[in-house]
């Protein structure tokens, strides 16, 4: 581990549970804060910076589902690992849509805890040492700027972009040669209140495609990962 202490708040209404997780966590290094109810965790989260959340689902005044998605309305960056006895596939289904990163199911092995943890920190880790990308992005011969909201094909030819399909390419950009996820996707361009179905996150690939392609039945910029989400390359 490097050198940098990394902050955990543990949110856990289960008083035994809080303490054993607790003690692990700093065993292995962490600071940990601990929040015994939902609205508990609400205040600390906008009051601390912390590394990683891991949240109980049922917890007293707010519950745990209703907390992360209350969290991702205003941050999106910071990784959420749900803890929860409900281990149907809609539970897990539900836990991930509402953006949570990882869901795991009680009674839990604490190795398997502490790897996911690991796991988590360091994928925060890469997205904080992303730089920014600039103003205007050119790949092959075509052109992006992101402030003007328009683009250039490799002709020269001036395409106006609306603000979504702004947001979706600096999404894809920033994550070059990195499978992004349709949840990733949902966080950052649509918002929680407004899910797109797949076939409209396509058909913003297929515009891309038609825009910056020389081939759109075989891209070379714009990818799709069945199952999973949408990768850029350069």
């Amino acid at each position: 581990m490097s050198e940098k202490k990394y902050s955990i708040l543990l949110v856990e209404d289960e008083e035994h549970l809080q303490e054993a997780l607790k003690l692990n966590l700093e065993l292995e290094d962490y600071s940990v804060t601990s929040s015994y109810n939902g609205a508990d965790a609400l205040k600390a989260v906008q009051q601390e910076h912390f590394d990683l959340m891991i949240l109980d689902v049922m917890l007293p005044e707010l519950d745990g589902i209703s907390v992360c998605e209350t969290v991702r309305l205003t941050n999106t960056e910071l990784p959420i690992l749900i803890l929860s006895a409900k281990n149907t596939s809609a539970d897990r289904v539900l836990g991930l849509k509402k953006g949570a990163d990882d869901y795991l199911t009680k009674p839990f092995n604490l190795e398997e805890l502490l790897l996911r943890v690991d796991k988590l920190i360091k994928k925060s880790d890469q997205i904080a040492a992303k730089q920014p990308i600039a103003e205007t992005y050119e790949f092959g011969k075509n052109k992006i700027n992101f402030k003007s909201l328009e683009a250039f094909d490799k002709n020269g030819k001036r395409i106006l972009l609306t603000k979504k399909e702004v947001m979706l390419l600096k999404l894809l950009i920033e994550n070059k040669n990195e499978v992004v996820t349709r949840e990733k996707i949902l966080q950052a361009v649509w918002g929680y209140h407004v899910y797109p179905t797949t076939r409209t996150i396509d058909n913003f690939i297929l515009s891309f495609r038609r825009y910056f392609e020389t081939d759109s039945r075989h891209p070379k910029y714009f990818h799709s990962v069945r199952g999973v989400g949408y990768r850029f390359t350069d």
